[in-house]
């Protein structure tokens, strides 16, 4: 699969504003924590001897008799984390197709917006890692490691230049239970503060353990990240359990234990899990301010891609 000019032109006219304010380099789109005397105003501050009066607003000293400078917010750039779930699970269904053709237009978007983007794959490790930048070239060496992993290759395939691999990649590595909670907290501690993190993730992990992925998730927020998070999975057969009434061989594609079973005689309790799980999961993305994107691969990526989009610029 090529990420050709038809999967990514269409969202073109989109933009990607984070929800709260970033610290960045070059003037931008992005509210920041630091004043200037850029383009919004913001508040008013008392005038001390010596400053200039350009800022001075000389309605309010005649209102009030004492001057007072105007405080503007200054807009900057962006830095976005996109962190792509490629262990072994995230190969069920095509959701690490999904995931990837997502994660390509996202790319296009905040690269043609001139802010800073870089991707990080895991697994049951950190298997690539780039730099933060904004060229074309960069932007390029995205698609192509995007391309890599979606087509079946490693990720580690022709590696942008000032990217990282903890160790070679084997296709969809093991997750053993806890590693998706250790991996976000080591991302949590690398990555600079008051960026946008996406995630793109079907969350799978050991659900006696989700205390432990929640938390993760808190830690990412604490350091001032804008955190999306993109809970892929294939509805139909991952929470609907929709199998037929027969004999099934089910093999967990991260441990690789089989369980021969009729669906029929797990389904309803296994529903109840999955369901549970899931609206816990949400309960704790909206308790931390996370941006939680129920994201069905069976609906496709661009329905799904767009009206986040549009329900994000409101």
């Amino acid at each position: 699969m090529k990420f050709s000019s038809e999967l990514i032109e269409p969202f073109s006219p989109f933009e990607l504003l984070a929800h709260q304010v970033v610290e960045g380099f070059i003037t931008g789109l992005h509210k920041s924590p630091f004043h200037g005397f850029s383009v919004e105003f913001a508040e008013h501050r008392l005038y001390n001897t010596g400053e200039s009066t350009r800022h001075i607003d000389w309605k309010l000293y005649g209102k009030t008799d004492k001057l007072f400078i105007k405080r503007y917010e200054e807009e900057t750039n962006l830095r976005c984390y996109i962190v792509v779930d490629c262990s072994r699970s995230m190969y069920f269904e095509q959701k690490l197709d999904f995931a990837c053709k997502a994660a390509a237009c996202l790319v296009h978007i905040i690269t043609q917006q001139r802010d800073a983007v870089g991707l990080t794959f895991f697994s049951d490790h950190i298997e690539l890692q780039t730099e933060l930048k904004s060229t074309v070239s960069h932007q390029k060496f995205l698609y192509q490691a995007l391309e890599n992993i979606a087509n079946g290759g490693n990720v580690g395939d022709e590696k942008p230049v000032g990217a990282r691999s903890a160790r070679p990649s084997n296709k969809g590595g093991q997750t053993p239970p806890q590693q998706i909670p250790q991996l976000l907290h080591e991302l949590a501690e690398q990555i600079h503060k008051r960026s946008l993190v996406i995630i793109f993730s079907d969350m799978f992990d050991d659900f006696s353990q989700t205390e432990a992925l929640f938390s993760a998730l808190q830690h990412l927020k604490f350091k001032q990240n804008d955190v999306i998070l993109f809970h892929t999975t294939a509805k139909n057969k991952e929470l609907d359990f929709d199998y037929s009434n027969r004999p099934h061989r089910f093999i967990d594609l991260e441990s690789q234990v089989e369980l021969k079973l009729n669906p029929l005689d797990v389904k309803e309790a296994y529903i109840q899990a999955i369901l549970q799980f899931q609206r816990e999961l949400k309960f704790r993305c909206q308790q931390y301010r996370v941006d939680y994107v129920n994201a069905d691969v069976d609906e496709g990526y661009y329905p799904i891609l767009r009206a986040f989009l549009e329900r994000r610029r409101k």
